[in-house]
């Protein structure tokens, strides 16, 4: 059984500086906030996917939330509401997927490929549009529009080539090209011992056609990417 989730901050019960670090981008942070959900097993290895967004919508007459964050969760486990913290809601999640089934889609994940080094026996990942944009330099592109261009069209090609492993497609057309590309972001998680992480995220948006219900329900479970501890993989769908 699975579970999705939207998780709020409950008013005034965050330090100041932990607020802070969340509003900052500090995954790692969020990471740590969001295992408050499921104090049964603290111990247990990490079993949900998660999203950051921000509150948007009117709660009340002259109260609002805006700007602050707002969380989605898939997870094996049900969540548990964290007294004066955390705000949950959730529900089984049991999409129902059919074969040529259209979906609007939103999808924050971490691009990379993996590519050989001379000396070393194990592939090392990079960085999509890094990597894009290093290669544009190294042929002498100076275009800043040129070398936004090919990094969000390596993005794109990413995902296109993710998608039939992952059981779907993304729907495109000459007058509709069906997805959007945006946010791109580079995260670098401070830890103790000298043990900082970097890695990129990006976002899309689109909509995709279901080709293998199966194989698409667990990527919707599991997450699509690498750095699903830090917010990536997780896809949020709805019907067209």
């Amino acid at each position: 059984m699975m579970f999705f989730s939207r998780v709020r901050i409950e008013p005034g019960s965050l330090a100041q500086i932990e607020l802070l670090r969340i509003l900052q981008g500090d995954v790692y942070a969020v990471h740590q906030l969001l295992w408050k959900l499921f104090p049964s097993d603290p111990d247990a290895k990490r079993d949900f996917l998660f999203r950051q967004e921000f509150e948007k919508e009117q709660l009340a007459f002259n109260e609002t939330r805006r700007g602050i964050p707002l969380f989605y969760v898939v997870s094996e486990r049900k969540p548990e509401a964290a007294p004066r913290l955390l705000m949950v809601e959730s529900k089984e999640y049991k999409p129902l997927l059919k074969e040529g089934m259209r979906l609007q889609f939103d999808l924050r994940v971490n691009p990379v490929v993996a590519r050989s080094t001379e000396g070393k026996k194990h592939s090392v990942k990079h960085d999509v549009l890094m990597d894009t944009k290093l290669s544009a330099r190294n042929e002498g592109v100076i275009d800043k529009k040129e070398i936004q261009k090919r990094m969000q069209n390596a993005a794109a090609h990413w995902l296109i080539e993710k998608a039939a492993l992952h059981g779907f497609t993304i729907e495109t057309s000459k007058e509709e090209p069906g997805l959007d590309v945006y946010s791109y972001q580079q995260h670098l998680l401070r830890k103790k011992g000298n043990q900082n992480i970097r890695f990129s995220s990006i976002d899309f948006s689109g909509t995709l056609v279901v080709i293998d219900p199966g194989k698409f329900k667990a990527s919707l479970y599991a997450g699509i990417g690498p750095a699903k501890s830090f917010g990536c993989g997780l896809m949020l769908i709805k019907p067209v």
